[in-house]
């Protein structure tokens, strides 16, 4: 529920600064506000997922972005832009306890054998609510103002955190640990906990794998955040209703291929696996490349491929993580996830918002789509020398031998 109102607010808030400034440059200056606060919080979240109650974390991250989301109402009496940027800054940087913690909890409320089924349904409701939040979040920005995009997204908050608080588990949310390990983290050794997920990355190759690929993804990815809104105001004309347009068939395909992604996770042995993650990043650069160079119609349903193709990879990738990862390194290994691919976006929207000053959108949109098409290559060259050999499994469900994905 909180997603839809996220969605609601991006819509308001992007649309709100370029009536503000008229400049796309602006426009990248809050997509950069919004990426920057996650990637210093997620090193703190995923510690702290890791030793603390998940649960709790999770609920107070909403509740401090039900106030934080309400405060947006304050720019449209002040009307000034620099109140985005913080404002957006102090949103997205309690996002990671949530986020991280959502993902990190998913084996504790299922059976093993429903992990896979609940990543597909988990991620596809987050983007069906992309694809609803961001429609409904242009059509009634335009239609009934900003203040009510900030207030739907602020009681979206309240709702989460009400939902949050309900979650249930025998074994609780605490992270499985040794009994070294917890007195460790008790003396407080913050970077040493780090570290140590960062080396347990580093030499286990497919997790390592699936996080650069994030990172591969995040190359078009960031500048795609620029792109929509350039796309939908001064490409296609047709204002925040176009802006919602793009996101909205955006969220279609992801729908969609979330679908897919959890269909493939259940038929496909490990090794198809790996062939089916760099066909999917093919065709997701290739309908990128179309996208950035198409009218409305055309636009849409390429962006809608696009995202098919990665939200099939995403599910297939998730569902990786969850079952190779020990419980006790899932808050870190999710939050490490989060703050390469936000890293990475930083990098690719500041790069497509100084471009957007001397370029047009649809070329910087072919170079973007070239970049995530290049993240194929050396996912392609490591499934065909064998350097992604598949690590323990840390969830085995009843009747293994039986099931498609990680099966070798």
């Amino acid at each position: 529920m909180s997603e839809i109102g996220d969605h609601f607010n991006t819509i308001a808030v992007l649309s709100l600064a370029y009536d503000l400034t008229g400049s796309g440059a602006v426009v990248g200056g809050i997509m950069i506000s919004r990426t920057l606060p996650p990637i210093l919080a997620a090193p703190v979240a995923g510690v702290l997922l890791d030793r603390m109650d998940r649960r709790k974390i999770m609920f107070w991250s909403d509740v401090v972005r039900a106030v934080v989301a309400l405060l947006f109402v304050l720019v449209l009496t002040h009307r000034q832009d620099w109140m985005l940027y913080l404002l957006s800054a102090l949103l997205v940087f309690a996002s990671p306890f949530f986020s991280s913690g959502r993902s990190a909890v998913l084996p504790r409320i299922t059976a093993p054998e429903e992990l896979h089924t609940a990543n597909a349904v988990t991620q596809t409701t987050g983007w069906l609510t992309l694809t609803f939040g961001t429609m409904l979040g242009g059509l009634s920005t335009a239609q009934f103002g900003y203040e009510w995009a900030f207030v739907a997204n602020s009681l979206s908050f309240v709702f989460s955190a009400f939902a949050v608080w309900k979650l249930q588990s025998p074994r609780g949310f605490y992270a499985e640990r040794s009994e070294i390990e917890a007195h460790a983290s008790q003396r407080g050794r913050f970077f040493g906990d780090f570290a140590e997920s960062l080396s347990y990355i580093r030499r286990t190759p497919l997790i390592l794998a699936i996080l650069l690929a994030g990172v591969g993804w995040s190359t078009g990815g960031g500048a795609a955040q620029i792109l929509f809104t350039l796309f939908g105001k001064a490409v296609y004309n047709r204002g925040a209703e176009g802006i919602g347009l793009i996101w909205g068939f955006a969220g279609v395909g992801l729908v969609l291929g979330g679908v897919i992604g959890h269909q493939l996770g259940r038929r496909l042995n490990y090794h198809q696996y790996l062939h089916a993650v760099w066909i999917n990043f093919l065709i997701h650069g290739l309908s990128y490349i179309a996208f950035s160079q198409t009218g409305l119609l055309g636009g849409i349903c390429f962006i809608a491929l696009s995202r098919m193709a990665m939200g099939a990879n995403n599910v297939q990738n998730r569902t990786m993580l969850l079952t190779h990862t020990p419980d006790s390194m899932r808050g870190r290994v999710f939050s490490t996830a989060e703050a390469m691919n936000n890293a990475t976006m930083m990098v690719s929207m500041s790069v497509a918002s100084i471009a957007a000053i001397h370029y047009g959108p649809r070329d910087i949109g072919f170079v973007a789509g070239l970049f995530s098409t290049a993240t194929a290559l050396p996912w392609a060259w490591a499934t065909f020398v064998k350097k992604l050999p598949e690590p323990r499994r840390e969830v085995v469900p009843e009747g293994d031998e039986e099931l498609g994905l990680g099966a070798t």
